[in-house]
C-alpha cells in the first residue's frame, strides 16, 4: 500500500512570491550579520538597544525554525527508490 504524495504548500506559490520569500530571509539574514559584526566590533551594546536586540533575536528565531524546517523537508522528500537501494547493497 502506498502513501499519497501531495505537493508541499509551498510550491505552488509562483515565482514572483517564492523570490520575495527568499529576498526577505537574505535580508534577514544580513540584518542579524550586521548586528553581530557591530556587537563584536563594540560599536553598539546590547543593553542600549533593547529594542533592535529582540528584533534581532526574534529574526534569528524565525530564520533558525526555517532552517530546520526545510532540512527536515529535504529528508522528507528524497526519492523512496534511492533508500530502498541502499538497504539492498546493505548501507
Amino acid at each position: 500500500m502506498s502513501a499519497l504524495r501531495m505537493p508541499h504548500p509551498m510550491a505552488r506559490h509562483s515565482e514572483v512570491a517564492r523570490t520575495i520569500r527568499d529576498g526577505f530571509w537574505v535580508i534577514a539574514l544580513g540584518a542579524i550579520g550586521c548586528y553581530a559584526f557591530f556587537v563584536a566590533l563594540g560599536a553598539i551594546k546590547p543593553r542600549e538597544v533593547w529594542g533592535v536586540t529582540i528584533a534581532v533575536a526574534i529574526l534569528l528565531a524565525l530564520w533558525l525554525a526555517r532552517a530546520w524546517s526545510q532540512s527536515h523537508l529535504a529528508r522528507v522528500e528524497r526519492d523512496p527508490r534511492l533508500a530502498h537501494a541502499r538497504e539492498r547493497r546493505g548501507f
